[in-house]
């Protein structure tokens, strides 16, 4: 107490949210990521409504130009789309797949592994038994062998590898669930009569928030890969739509004959994408882990 009878005001401690915030503001390369991310989805999206090209009639006689050719700043492809054009159409396809796919396969194995680790027993041991026989399977062959049984479309794709995609998030948000459960306010809630469906998704899910949305951004960067790899072995979605993935797999072909500007551009989209995504990811999982937020207060 002062001398004048009153109470030092001491000094205000940020709520989780802006720890989180002045933590990943801190992390270069998550900011970094970001900045890309939004760079690309600008490109993708808002690029073919400032500079409209034809994406579905085929120019032969335009095949092939290098980069800097009239009206080409990137070249042309081997059926003569301009290649910027198709660089955007191209990912529009890619970045809506993969962002769809991960965000479902991450619901998806939030609330299946929630369950399994909320109720245990017989239940817990039966639902990760099937998550372990399934992860036991490659993941590249299950969709492959999807694939060539339907006919790839955008929806179609998506599930496709969500089907997949879901069993990691499983397990990871099965051992929060495991954790959780066992805390005073889940059990005050049994107490007053709640139920396991109120249970999972009013205090489980939402106190793994965190750790939900940083695995979301790694399913994300994986189906954007996904995609890729099933477009080069040839399915993905049929022509004139395109991806990325498709945009390697034919530039391929014509490695031999020099035409570089057909793989480099669509390779280096990709590659940004994925490590932009995996650089978000690892800020996000800095900023929600309270330990390590703990551990940098303590030092200074």
């Amino acid at each position: 107490m002062t001398a004048a009878g009153s109470v030092s005001a001491a000094p205000a401690t940020p709520g989780p949210g802006r720890r989180a915030l002045a933590v990943f503001t801190r992390d270069k390369p998550a900011l970094a990521g970001a900045v890309v991310l939004v760079a690309l989805m600008a490109f993708c999206f808002l690029g073919p409504l400032i500079r409209p090209t034809d994406q579905v009639h085929t120019d032969l006689g335009r095949a092939n130009l290098p980069p800097g050719s009239p009206g080409h700043p990137l070249g042309t492809t081997d059926l003569g789309y301009d290649m910027l054009g198709r660089l955007m159409t191209g990912g529009q396809t890619s970045l809506e797949v993969g962002l769809a796919a991960g965000l479902l396969a991450t619901f998806i194995g939030t609330v299946y592994g929630a369950v399994a680790g909320y109720f245990g027993g017989w239940l817990d041991a039966a639902m990760m038994r099937i998550t372990d026989a399934a992860l036991a399977i490659p993941a590249l062959f299950l969709l492959v062998v999807v694939a060539t049984i339907v006919t790839p479309s955008k929806p179609v794709l998506t599930l496709i590898i969500a089907s997949v995609a879901w069993l990691s998030p499983a397990r990871l948000i099965r051992g929060e669930a495991l954790a959780l459960r066992s805390r005073d306010y889940v059990h005050a809630m049994r107490l007053m009569g709640g139920g396991g469906t109120r249970a999972v998704f009013r205090h489980i899910v939402p106190n793994a928030i965190g750790t939900v949305i940083v695995n979301a951004t790694f399913q994300i960067a994986d189906a954007i890969l996904y995609v890729a790899y099933l477009s080069f072995l040839g399915l993905s979605i049929p022509p004139p739509a395109a991806d990325w993935g498709s945009m390697l797999s034919t530039g391929i072909t014509y490695t031999q004959v020099g035409y570089w500007w057909l793989i480099f551009p669509p390779g280096i989209a990709i590659v940004l994408v994925v490590a932009a995504f995996t650089f978000l990811g690892d800020g996000l999982r800095d900023a929600f882990d309270v330990r390590l937020q703990r551990t940098r207060r303590n030092r200074r």
